[in-house]
């Protein structure tokens, strides 16, 4: 069966363009004008991926999403947010709340749908296993097999994202990653898009290790990389 995608923006034009691009890639949509009714959707309907336009009446795109992530029975769909807005804090907002990516108005139909299929595989796929047994860095324990982070035997909530940079970064103990390579190994993208999308994952992923956020530096102007010690 095809994959459903749930299309939220009181924007009719950007609806019908979506959905048919949506389409015609072999996915089935579900459409709402507004944020409440994209909550209701959501809850009853459980699709893949949800798109959610920022402005939108009843409930704003941010509103909605802050609601699926607090709720156990959809925090774990991918959210892509959908803003006109260009402003850097409202950029990453949705990133903050915990949806997967955000697209900026106005926007290539193509790229788009690449996007929807980057994160549906992204969240979708079990991260590939690392060669040999468990990662150890620090205090931090990552087993690859099931995808299970604990850090002094307290177990972690990661997304699928958080899960597959955390395990490249200890992978690649003590050498640097661009955020150009870690979107292109992570994210998957091969083109250049904003690589704050890269920072704002790191800064969740450092909220969640607590006390070994430090084991994970910032290289100014390159990008991360795991050390040994915090």
């Amino acid at each position: 069966m095809a994959e459903r995608i749930l299309i939220a923006d009181d924007e009719p034009d950007v609806l019908r363009l979506v959905s048919g691009n949506l389409r015609q890639a072999g996915f089935e949509v579900l459409q709402a004008g507004d944020g409440g009714e994209a909550l209701e959707i959501a809850r009853r309907e459980a699709p893949a991926l949800i798109v959610l336009d920022q402005m939108m009446p009843t409930m704003s795109g941010t509103e909605v999403c802050k609601a699926l992530k607090h709720d156990p029975a959809t925090r774990d769909i991918p959210i892509i947010m959908l803003t006109a807005r260009v402003e850097e804090i409202d950029r990453v907002l949705g990133l903050e709340l915990g949806a997967d990516d955000y697209v900026t108005k106005p926007f290539s139909p193509r790229e788009f749908v690449l996007r929807v299929k980057s994160v549906l595989r992204r969240s979708g796929a079990a991260p590939a296993p690392a060669p040999g047994h468990s990662l150890q860095v620090g205090k931090i324990s990552l087993d690859p097999e099931r995808c299970e982070v604990q850090v002094q035997k307290r177990t972690l909530e990661l997304t699928a994202t958080e899960f597959k940079l955390l395990m490249l970064l200890m992978q690649r103990k003590g050498r640097v990653q661009t955020r150009e390579k870690l979107l292109e190994d992570v994210w998957g993208y091969e083109s250049m898009i904003d690589t704050r999308t890269v920072d704002t994952h790191v800064r969740r992923l450092r909220e969640k290790l607590r006390g070994q956020a430090g084991l994970i530096e910032t290289v100014r102007g390159f990008g991360y990389r795991m050390n040994d010690q915090v």
